[in-house]
Order: structure tokens, then C-alpha cells, then sequence
């Protein structure tokens, strides 16, 4: 389906250039009949003077010179100019396009996300205080079944909510055979709401349905995410001959001194240090980061924060069902994994500690015990957060004639290459750009962003590029991570038009510990971030690999996904490419 729609794409857009093409050959024809016309007028008109004045000298030469000035005003003069006029049929967004698109998707945001305030934690949603109740309940479910469970909120002191927007976690899981898969949740925006389930294996389930913060929660921390640039301190460093200095940076700075402006000036995506004296710009070496002591959340609001109020499990009744094979619902053929599918929610569950996609097939063999045939004569750029370094590590276990290539850099949080010489295979591994937040200084001298790394790569059908936007991007306003996602999208577009056969692969973020920094770090913010990351690339011919699924199927709260997690993400990945 989204081949078909990217060749109606290109065709419609080859054709559109052509017809302007056409166009301005017509307009060429006719200057040049206006041309011969002009040429007529003037012979005849100068033969009538020489015939009076008897003057073919004069003639001739005022013929000469009439004639120059003739051909270059009429036909050479619009020719010097004639590419202005071919027309695209996208033609590239400017700064206030984007700026007027980024406004349009976070008004949508903000219309979804509810806006409470509340003068004591007692009127705020309690998960002890709710219940949950499995709708049609029977005595048996087959596999392939759906299950829907009703969950109606109160409050603290056991009133019945009126509003929706609480922020909730739903899963499915058996701990006998390793599985689990996540739940649908639907807001009905009145105090209840009802989580679908998929009942993909058979056994002995339990339902576990967690609230993560009250709507109240939900309110503050999008108001907070989005009050400003404070949450985090940027320092660079500076090396100019003998000279070190070190000076403020950041996305906003609140400074009337001369700035050093660094980024790409196409994509208005810039990140700014306070010049330091005598020193220029471009002696900007490293970065660090580290938080700043302080919060745009009320002494009150904070309470809701506590770890004690986060992730709190709701009661359902009853708390787990038992679920057998049946003829009557034999799954269905599912077509080969590839890029451009649509991907529901769920997108597949765990079994046996095995992650199979909901919408395509993923064969019975390991993926990985043919990698070094499935990647041979591969050029693999990995570009992200530490959960992607997370693969360029796991790489060499499963492959051994994968070896690191030292590329002698300093500092932390370095590209890292792996090559197989042999098989002819290039893996680079490099971090996204601004954003990171790591405390040890971190080299900017290789800094690109995504989008520009994107539009460095020739592409081709032995190239693959790979890339996560996320963690490091939940302490700022949202408007930050849409105006990346925006500019990376026009990227693999333009990548796609000039190399159609190259692939993409998308790693999307994944849950994280809910113990410390609420206000920046919260699984709230990631989420928003997860649904902005698959609507903007919908539609693309890019494959998804849906971390945040996966982790919310394991029940995980923790950054960095176990190595069997990773397994299945890189199954996911060999999958798309082989």
C-alpha cells in the first residue's frame, strides 16, 4: 500500500514538473514568434529610410546594432532566468510554514489534554478508590477473543469523577510462559473509561490496569513541560590555543550578550552559547549538562509526584481469566514483515519471552542466526540516545566477525564503528544532536542532528538508517521535539526522492523509571512524545519498531531495556531489512 501511494506520489510529482516545463517552452516559442515579428517591422522599417536618405552605410549599421539590441532584450534576457520559473508541485516550507504547523499540532495536543487545577489532593483521582469490571464476562475465552474492561474513577474522599485525562497503563500477562501484550484505552472523557485487550495466547491471564498520574497530574505536568527552558544547565567548553573557557548555552537564553548561533539555518533549529571574550565560535569543543534546582510545578502539585502516588494498581474484578485454543478463531496468514505497514496498538504481544508482531509474520526460526547473510555488504547508520548505543554493543554477541574500529576520540558518548571486512559491513553508531543530557563533556565536533545526517547519506538498497528521538527531549516544551520531528521528516523525503530503495527504520522510545524528576521525566511526556513520533511519519514507507510497546507488554520501568529486549528489537529490525 505504501509503495503504490509513494509511486502515485512521484508520478504525480514528475508529471507536475513536466507540465510547468511545457508551459515554459511554450512561453519560449512564442518570444521567439514575437522575436521574428520584431525583426520584420525593423527590416522594412529601415529599408524605407535607406531608400530616402540614400545611406547603406547608415543602414547597415544601425540594422547591426538595432538587431543586437533586439535578440538580447527579447529572447537572450528571459533565457538568463528561465530555471526561476519551473514550479514544484511541493515547493520547500518555509520558516513560517513550519512555525505556523508546529502551532497547529500543539493546539491539538493541548485540546486533549485535560485543564483541571484543584485546591486539595482529596478531590485529585485515587486508584484504590476505582474499580475496574470486565464488560460480557464468560465463562471461557478462546484465543484471538477480545476482552473489554470498564473502569470508573473517584477521587480520594469516594466521589465519582466527572472529567477524564487521567493518565493510565494497561497490560495482560502471563509469568508462567513469559508473555504479555498491552491494553487499549479508550476515554470516554466523563470519569470512565474502557481498556481493550487482545487475547493472543492461551493459559491463565492477568489484567493489570495501573494509574500512572490523575487528570490533576496530567494538567500541571503539561503546563510545566511547557513554561520554559529552565530545567536543564548547558555548559561549553572552549578551546582557543592556550585559552579554556567555559560559557552558559541552551535553546533559550535569557542574555542580552552576543551569542554563538549554532545549527543548520534551513531548519530553524538552533542551540546558542553566550560568546565568551576574545574567543570565537567556532573554538566550541564540548558540551555538558547537568539539572538546575528547579521546578515550574506549585509546593501542592508536587505531591502528586510522590512515588507512592505513581503507578498505583487499580482493582478489577475479576482479577484474571483463563483463555484456551479454539478452532473457531484460527489465525489468519499474515504477510511478511516490511516497511510502510500499518502498525494498530497493540502491535503484538510476548510469548515465551518472544516478541511476534500483530500485523505481520515473524517466522519460527531466530532471525539472528542468519544475520551474517542478512546484513552482508550493508551500510547500517545508527543514530540516537543510549538506548540504540544499546545495539551497536549487542551487534558483535551475535555476530563475531563484527569488530570495533578505533576512532581515537575523546570524551564521552563518542561515534563508535564497527566493521566486518569480510562480508563487507559498516555499522556506525552516533549520537542525535541537541538535546543530550550527560553530565560528562560530550564532543561537539561531529554534531549533526538527524535530519542532517539524513541528508548527507547518498542512500541506495544496501543502505540502512536507523534512528530514535526521545528521552533527552522530555524536559523541554513539546514545540522542541515537533519542530525535529518536522524537520526529520522532510529529510527522509527528500531522501526517498533522490534514493527510493534505501531504508528507514524507526526505533521509538520506551518507558522509564518513574522514581525521580516527574516534572521532566515522567512516562507522560514520553508518551505524548510516542504518539507525535508515529502520527508524523505515517504514511512514509519507514518501518516501525515499537519500543514503547514492548516495554509496556514486559511491565518494565527502566531506560535501558534488558539484552532479551533488545533481542527482539533487532528480530524486529532484521525482519524489515531481509
Amino acid at each position: 500500500m505504501a509503495s503504490r501511494t509513494w509511486s502515485r506520489h512521484r508520478e504525480k510529482y514528475s508529471v507536475h514538473i513536466f507540465d510547468e516545463l511545457r508551459l515554459d517552452w511554450g512561453s519560449l516559442v512564442t518570444q521567439q514568434h514575437g522575436l521574428q515579428m520584431q525583426l520584420v517591422r525593423t527590416f522594412t522599417m529601415f529599408k524605407a529610410i535607406a531608400k530616402c536618405l540614400r545611406v547603406p552605410s547608415v543602414l547597415l549599421l544601425a540594422f547591426i546594432m538595432l538587431l543586437s539590441f533586439t535578440i538580447h532584450w527579447v529572447l537572450l534576457k528571459p533565457l538568463e532566468c528561465s530555471h526561476l520559473h519551473v514550479k514544484y508541485t511541493k515547493p520547500p516550507a518555509t520558516f513560517t510554514d513550519n512555525e505556523e504547523r508546529i502551532t497547529e499540532i500543539f493546539n491539538a495536543i493541548s485540546q486533549k489534554v485535560p485543564s483541571v487545577s484543584f485546591t486539595h489532593i482529596n478531590s485529585t483521582t485515587s486508584a484504590k478508590n476505582s474499580r475496574g469490571i470486565v464488560l460480557d464476562l464468560k465463562k471461557q475465552y478462546c484465543v484471538g477473543d477480545f476482552l473489554t474492561v470498564q473502569v470508573t474513577m473517584f477521587n480520594h474522599i469516594g466521589k465519582e469523577k466527572t472529567y477524564g485525562g487521567d493518565f493510565l497503563r494497561a497490560r495482560i500477562f502471563s509469568p508462567k510462559v513469559e508473555a504479555g501484550a498491552s491494553g487499549r484505552i479508550e476515554d470516554l472523557n466523563n470519569g470512565t473509561y474502557k481498556v481493550h485487550f487482545t487475547l493472543f495466547w492461551e493459559g491463565n491471564i492477568k489484567i493489570s490496569i495501573l494509574l500512572m498520574h490523575p487528570s490533576e497530574g496530567v494538567s500541571a505536568l503539561w503546563k510545566a513541560r511547557n513554561s520554559g527552558y529552565k530545567n536543564i544547565i548547558f555548559t561549553g567548553h572552549y578551546d582557543n590555543r592556550s585559552k579554556k573557557v567555559e560559557s552558559e548555552c541552551g535553546f533559550y537564553l535569557d542574555s542580552d550578550t552576543e551569542n554563538c548561533e549554532y545549527g543548520a539555518k534551513e531548519d530553524k533549529d538552533f542551540f546558542y552559547c553566550i560568546k565568551p571574550h576574545n574567543v570565537p565560535c567556532e573554538s566550541l569543543i564540548a558540551v555538558t549538562s547537568k539539572d538546575r534546582s528547579h521546578t515550574y510545578l506549585s509546593a501542592l502539585e508536587k505531591t502528586l509526584f510522590l512515588r507512592s502516588n505513581i503507578g498505583v494498581e487499580i482493582h478489577q474484578n475479576p482479577e484474571n481469566i483463563d483463555v484456551v485454543s479454539c478452532k473457531r478463531n484460527r489465525e489468519e496468514v499474515k504477510p511478511k514483515c516490511s516497511t510502510g505497514m500499518f502498525q494498530p496498538f497493540p502491535s503484538g504481544y510476548f510469548l515465551n519471552n518472544v516478541w511476534y508482531p500483530a500485523f505481520c509474520n515473524l517466522s519460527t526460526y531466530d532471525p539472528q542466526s542468519d544475520i551474517s547473510k542478512c546484513i552482508r555488504g550493508k551500510k547500517i547508520y545508527i543514530m540516537g540516545d543510549s538506548t540504540l548505543l544499546q545495539w551497536a554493543h549487542y551487534f558483535p554477541s551475535i555476530m563475531n566477525s563484527l569488530k570495533f574500529f578505533d576512532l581515537h576520540a575523546s570524551g564521552s558518548f563518542n561515534t563508535l564503528l564497527l566493521l566486518d571486512m569480510e562480508k563487507n559491513v559498516y555499522i556506525q553508531w552516533k549520537k542525535h544532536g541537541h538535546p543530550l543530557l550527560i553530565a560528562y563533556a560530550f564532543t561537539v565536533k561531529d554534531y549533526s542532528t538527524v535530519n542532517q545526517e539524513i541528508d548527507r547519506l547518498e542512500g541506495g538498497p544496501q543502505t540502512i538508517f536507523v534512528f530514535t528521538l526521545g528521552h533527552h527531549f522530555r524536559p523541554f516544551p513539546i514545540t522542541l521535539f515537533i519542530k525535529r520531528l518536522l524537520n526529520t521528516r522532510k529529510a527522509i523525503e527528500r531522501l526517498f526522492l533522490r534514493s527510493p530503495d534505501t531504508k528507514v527504520i524507526i526505533r521509538t522510545e520506551n518507558t522509564r523509571e518513574q522514581s525521580v524528576g516527574m516534572d521532566r521525566f515522567s512516562d507522560f511526556h514520553g508518551f505524548i512524545q510516542y504518539q507525535l513520533t508515529k502520527d508524523i511519519f505515517q504514511g512514509l514507507n519507514v518501518g516501525i519498531i515499537d519500543a514503547w510497546d514492548m516495554s509496556i507488554a514486559l511491565g518494565t520501568f527502566q531506560l535501558h531495556p534488558s539484552t532479551s529486549t533488545v533481542k527482539n528489537q533487532i528480530n524486529m529490525f532484521l525482519k524489515y531489512i531481509c
